[in-house]
């Protein structure tokens, strides 16, 4: 049973579809990135996996289960940690207490008046072995908007991965890094366990062909493409896409 199934799934908004009778199956353990130029429905696609966007068609199942319907925050328990393409951190809060919060929020945790020691070492705990692997532990004490645009992006990580994801969905996590920064993100993702069932977009295709093993190219909504890095960087149509050629044919 594949980690992630999409039969059908199709997402509009009025009159526009964003994603049009998308079929995708993604096994566990793999790494899959989604690619597309701007406007491809890749985004789109990721809010309706994640339960953010409800599809308007088709069927959504999450390690064989049927999601369709199931609000956002009961994939989250499912196993399902997502980022996004503007990272949702609290700039007056540390490192540390933006990652505490993150796994308070998804074990069903509230904020108490009065501090349980035992129970909030522990996941202060984890908090700190997520930053670890997101290679972002040196800075746990420090507030997050002290920090850079590349080290957002690690906090980022570290917050999806504190609430232990059996899927984890980045959206443009390359986005805005510098090439160190882009060289440290696709090293900790090769690192990231086989446990982990990883889809990604990316526009930046050096990291993008270098962590995936199947990519699934979209364009207007619709998949067009899908195979292996190599047969993705020999295909023409890929090619003309991200160059603007299949447009100004059609146009």
């Amino acid at each position: 049973m594949p980690t992630l199934r999409l039969r059908g799934v199709g997402r509009r908004f009025g009159g526009l579809h964003a994603v049009r009778d998308v079929n995708l199956d993604v096994p566990h353990g793999e790494r899959r990135a989604i690619l597309g130029p701007n406007g491809a429905g890749k985004t789109t696609l990721f809010n309706v996996i994640a339960g953010e966007f409800p599809a308007t068609s088709g069927t959504v199942e999450l390690f064989g289960l049927d999601v369709t319907h199931m609000p956002s925050r009961n994939r989250a328990k499912l196993g399902l940690a997502r980022t996004y393409q503007q990272s949702r951190l609290f700039g007056g809060l540390t490192v540390e207490d933006n990652i505490y919060l993150a796994i308070l929020g998804v074990d069903g945790g509230r904020m108490r008046p009065v501090t349980l020691p035992k129970k909030d070492a522990a996941l202060r705990e984890r908090a700190y072995e997520a930053a670890n692997r997101a290679a972002i532990a040196p800075k746990f004490k420090e507030l997050v908007g002290s920090l850079s645009h590349g080290e957002h992006r690690q906090v980022a990580l570290a917050l999806a991965l504190a609430v232990k994801p059996r899927l984890l969905m980045l959206d443009e996590p390359a986005s805005g890094l510098s090439r160190g920064e882009r060289v440290v993100l696709t090293d900790l993702l090769l690192a990231l366990d086989r446990e982990i069932t990883l889809i990604l977009i990316e526009h930046d295709m050096d990291v993008a062909l270098r962590v995936a093993e199947q990519v699934t190219m979209l364009h207007q909504g619709e998949k067009v493409v899908e195979g292996t890095p190599d047969e993705i960087r020999a295909n023409q149509l890929v090619h003309d896409l991200y160059l603007g050629k299949a447009e100004q044919a059609h146009a």
